[in-house]
């Protein structure tokens, strides 16, 4: 195939994606209803997996075919899309409210994460064991938010429970996989067509196909005026990155990066840091603080490029 082909292919794939993903959470969430499950249950596990499922599916299969720079470039990229593009976007249609709890909790553990993957990645490898660490404290996190019994900060579709919600949810998965299997080879057929790295690949294009999801569920929250929503929303997806889908990839497959792909882990924690200290001031996001971190973002993805 030639590049045209591949390009389709790719932009394709991000729509089976994000189509995917929106059957994934809204079937998911009218079952768990159906089920009498808690608003925070449906939020922390199936709403939650249902928004990071193209990113757990394109970075799992990529580990499991040992293109760790994709895997890891895919979570690296979709965080920094998130809390600068999509984040820095919301807050550039109105001030985005975000509050102590928001703050001081779920950034901090944010924070957290960041330094501990750091650490794990300072000898280019991911190791099983590191892996099963970040799992089990996202486990633990989400046990821990279910046990003080906190309201989520997450818009969860409206609608009851149909009998087509069950095969439509099993579409759903079943379409994120096979998108994500051709988007990683044909990102991966691009990368060698122009000559660059697949971390490069990983980063930009297969990181933004894959937060489409999150994209529009910040966006068409924030049309409904429920800005805290979408800032709540990022963060915790990016929870669910760093600590789900790189820990389930380091169980499946340790991962060796690059020493490109560790300074940007090093970038993106720093940037992470800048993040809560904008949610910090004055608990909210202003259009001002909105246009810093798209700048940011701007500025890191065009030193992606030009190196």
């Amino acid at each position: 195939m030639d590049f045209f082909q591949h390009a389709v292919i790719i932009g394709i794939t991000i729509l089976g994606l994000w189509y995917g993903a929106s059957w994934v959470v809204i079937s998911a969430a009218h079952i768990a209803r159906k089920l009498g499950l808690s608003e925070v249950v449906i939020g922390l596990t199936i709403v939650a997996i249902g928004t990071s499922a193209p990113e757990f599916a394109v970075s799992i299969t990529a580990a499991i075919k040992g293109q760790a720079d994709i895997s890891v470039g895919n979570v690296v990229g979709s965080n920094i899309f998130n809390l600068g593009f999509i984040l820095g976007g919301v807050a550039l249609l109105g001030a985005c409210p975000t509050g102590r709890r928001l703050v001081f909790r779920d950034g901090s553990m944010l924070i957290l994460t960041g330094a501990l993957l750091a650490l794990f990645l300072s000898d280019y490898m991911l190791e099983w064991w590191e892996g099963a660490i970040l799992a089990s404290l996202l486990l633990g996190y989400i046990l821990f938010l279910f046990l003080q019994k906190e309201t989520l900060d997450e818009e969860v579709p409206e609608g009851d429970f149909h009998w087509y919600d069950i095969p439509k949810i099993i579409l759903g998965i079943a379409l994120i996989i096979l998108s994500s299997k051709f988007l990683v080879q044909s990102a991966t057929e691009v990368a060698m067509l122009l000559g660059v790295s697949e971390w490069l690949i990983g980063v930009t294009i297969v990181a933004v196909g894959t937060s489409m999801p999150e994209l529009a569920t910040s966006f068409i929250a924030v049309i409904k005026g429920h800005h805290g929503i979408s800032v709540g929303n990022l963060v915790g997806s990016d929870l669910f990155n760093l600590l789900g889908v790189l820990g389930l990839a380091a169980i499946l497959r340790p991962l060796h990066v690059t020493p490109e792909a560790y300074l940007n882990i090093l970038l993106l924690g720093g940037f992470m840091v800048v993040v809560v200290i904008v949610m910090r001031t004055q608990y909210r996001i202003t259009r001002v603080e909105g246009a810093i971190l798209l700048l940011l973002t701007a500025v890191r993805w065009w030193l992606n490029i030009a190196s």
